[in-house]
């Protein structure tokens, strides 16, 4: 027997409640390799299937966790064996698939990527899904001819998981990176991560009725979406792309076609969840190399499988800032 967080459903009221419960190696899902889990970590769409689900779980009663990392204890497949060290984000595990809130997760091999060289399980899901979409988010600006020397790149949501790798990833590789965020007690934390200036969020979050605004950003990671990536397409330089990684400013897009007409704009969609393992490995190759640690660690806050309810809940109202560690065995 293991510890997992279990959520159950009651079916008459059709609320959620989570708690840390004991589970054997049958309650697991079907798959062809085990995994004996050593971190996991929170990110947003974690906080909605600790909760009230976001239409994202299937059925219960589930063990959440989007992401984890761990060492191989059975295995039916070639490509892996007992002690590899080995990495899940996304695939739907966590949502449709129970997660990494276990002590042991059993998954597809299919979803797995070997541990990066050069990085720990922890810090792995210090990164997690945040940190490997933010590094495919700087992968797109690049592919699309962004350049240190093309001037600033903005990083809205600044403060949270995505916004926080993104800004330390940039500023490591040379770039001026402005933060965008509406906590302004984050300055101190998101200047230590390398960003030169802070953008208050009231100065970005309407829409103006001008299309086009003058030419300031060079390239852009955006996290919040809504009425803030608007405004932010109307202020890009001439060719400069924006990378959409989330919708935390809603899923509406009060924009007009002028910036891509005029100013030859691109828009470009993230999505980690159906990654191909290739380029999966190009974007874990990169977050070793390019992602200072020192600046990962942080903004590590560690929790224990007993803090998610509460993280969830914090999460769902912006209240987490960086990145958190769950250690599934503490």
């Amino acid at each position: 027997m293991f510890n997992a967080l279990v959520v159950r459903k009651d079916e008459e009221s059709g609320k959620t409640s989570a708690a840390v419960e004991q589970i054997g190696l049958d309650d697991l899902p079907e798959g062809n390799v085990t995994v004996a889990v050593d971190y996991s970590t929170v990110n947003y769409k974690d906080g909605l299937c600790i909760g009230p689900g976001g239409g994202l779980v299937r059925k219960y009663p589930h063990v959440p966790g989007i992401d984890f990392a761990g060492t191989v204890e059975a295995s039916d497949d070639a490509r892996y064996a007992p002690g590899d060290k080995v990495v899940l984000t996304g695939w739907r595990v966590g949502e449709a698939h129970w997660g990494g809130y276990s002590q042991k997760a059993r998954v597809n091999a299919d979803w797995l990527v070997p541990l990066p060289e050069g990085l720990t399980s922890r810090q792995a899901m210090a990164v997690g899904t945040a940190g490997f979409t933010a590094m495919l988010a700087v992968m797109a600006l690049e592919d699309h001819g962004l350049t240190p020397d093309k001037g600033e790149v903005l990083v809205t949501g600044a403060a949270g998981g995505v916004g926080s790798v993104a800004t330390a990833i940039l500023a490591n590789l040379g770039y001026d990176v402005a933060g965008v965020t509406g906590r302004p007690e984050q300055e101190d934390y998101l200047k230590g991560l390398g960003a030169k200036r802070i953008v208050a969020r009231e100065e970005i979050n309407e829409t103006v009725k001008r299309p086009l605004e003058s030419e300031t950003w060079a390239g852009c990671v955006d996290a919040v979406g809504g009425p803030m990536l608007a405004r932010v397409l109307g202020q890009m330089k001439y060719g400069g792309s924006v990378s959409a990684v989330g919708l935390a400013g809603g899923a509406g897009l009060p924009a007009t076609v002028i910036p891509f007409l005029l100013r030859g704009v691109n828009l470009l969609g993230i999505d980690s969840v159906m990654q191909p393992y290739d380029n999966r490995l190009r974007a874990w190759k990169r977050i070793a190399s390019d992602l200072p640690m020192d600046k990962l660690e942080a903004m590590v806050h560690p929790a224990v499988l007993a803090d998610l309810p509460d993280l969830g809940r914090s999460i769902l109202k912006g209240g987490v800032r960086g990145r958190v560690v769950v250690d599934v065995n503490a």
